[in-house]
């Protein structure tokens, strides 16, 4: 099923749908900081306006956005709760998986149960050794059905999640396969310890002996060989949250400074918002946050070429590939100057707990590191100088020979 239905929903009536919410959202996001408070009610004001159905088509009950739209879109979901943006960032292309899918009943039951407000988590990620060679996460026959094993990790939205999709071990095959949140021999823990991003329930996920009907094996597993456009795509929702850092963290500063009277004997001025370097600063922030948004919509755009064409031709999936790894650079590295920069505009007041504006870096050095830049940057440069191929999907973990069941 290519994502082909009319975009009937403009881009205004979009934010006059969800520009509300995420003000609401936006306004409890210190308060949740601070007392590390899981948004599971932000999570409902995002159901209740459907907000996992941006891209289901409008026939199905969705709003038939383009990836350009949805991408804007949660940039400015970032910019009120930088978590949850990533926390939904497998339902999206969960979602997009569905479009792509030759039409079928199951796909279209599935794209229907998004607009009536299903959402997915995932769990991929292992502990340990990991998944470089295979996944410990396992799938083994029980009679008609199957039953699955294994701890994970990073299983970043599944505690918001009705379904979880798993990636598991079928026989030495990578399978994706999708779980029920509250199927028996589930059990996920919010353990994540990361010093930012931290409302994103990244954490562990056990399995044990939980059933699985034949159906609910969905195909390939993450980290399967070929071209795709998913790893682009997972990419990019990590750029559209650091976008939305970028943009909350001007905001934040530009109204503190507004309001301040303090200031030094040493000035250029007696208000601190009619200090030029101030202003400087202000004005850097501004367009750090202008860039990185424009540097993932211009990627959205090409999404939409290759969703809209199937996701099927390799050439321009691997364009995709290296235009969403080559913002990843870009972005990183404008979003962090821009959040360690932000404090030059203030004295020791600006470091106090009870403004946490040390969020915004902690939050993006945190989401920086997720699929490293530094192994980006060299894969770019050998496919530019050697034509080696982009690494489209990858496992973290030990390499090399690792023992059964570790």
């Amino acid at each position: 099923m290519t994502s082909t239905a009319p975009r009937t929903t403009t881009d205004r009536e979009l934010t006059e749908i969800f520009a509300p919410v995420f003000d609401r959202i936006a306004t409890g996001a210190l308060q949740r900081e601070i007392d590390r408070r899981l948004p599971y009610e932000e999570v409902g004001w995002l159901r209740e306006v459907k907000f996992g159905a941006l891209r289901v088509p409008v026939e199905f009950g969705g709003y038939g956005a383009s990836a350009r739209q949805l991408f804007g879109l949660l940039i400015d979901l970032a910019a009120a709760e930088s978590n949850l943006p990533q926390a939904l960032r497998v339902h999206f292309s969960f979602v997009e998986d569905q479009l792509l899918a030759q039409p079928s009943p199951a796909s279209e039951q599935w794209l229907r149960a998004v607009a009536d407000g299903t959402l997915v988590g995932n769990a991929i990620t292992e502990p340990g050794v990991g998944a470089v060679d295979r996944y410990r996460t396992a799938l083994t026959p029980d009679g008609p059905g199957w039953r699955l094993n294994g701890v994970k990790y990073y299983s970043t939205g599944s505690l918001y999640a009705d379904h979880i999709l798993v990636a598991a071990d079928k026989a030495g095959e990578r399978v994706s396969i999708l779980v029920d949140a509250e199927a028996e021999g589930v059990r996920q823990h919010d353990d994540w310890d990361g010093f930012g991003q931290r409302l994103t329930a990244s954490g562990t996920t056990e399995f044990e002996n939980v059933a699985v009907a034949e159906d609910r094996i969905l195909g390939p597993g993450y980290g399967g060989p070929g071209a795709t456009y998913a790893t682009a795509y997972l990419q990019l929702v990590q750029l559209a949250v650091l976008a939305g850092i970028a943009q909350r963290a001007e905001l934040d500063v530009r109204t503190w400074v507004a309001e301040r009277t303090r200031t030094y004997t040493h000035a250029a001025a007696d208000l601190p918002r009619e200090d030029p370097l101030v202003q400087q600063v202000i004005g850097q922030l501004s367009a750090a946050a202008f860039t990185a948004r424009a540097t993932v919509l211009a990627v959205a755009d090409r999404l939409d070429e290759v969703l809209d064409s199937g996701a099927s031709d390799e050439n321009a999936l691997v364009a995709l590939e290296l235009a969403s790894a080559q913002a990843q650079l870009g972005v990183i590295d404008i979003v962090l100057a821009a959040t360690t920069k932000l404090f030059e505009v203030g004295g020791a007041s600006i470091v106090s707990e009870r403004l946490r504006l040390d969020r915004h870096w902690r939050n993006a050095r945190t989401i920086s590191v997720h699929n490293p830049a530094i192994q980006k940057a060299r894969a770019i440069g050998d496919h530019l100088l050697n034509g080696t191929e982009l690494p489209f999907a990858w496992s973290a973990g030990a390499r090399g020979p690792q023992e059964s069941g570790k």
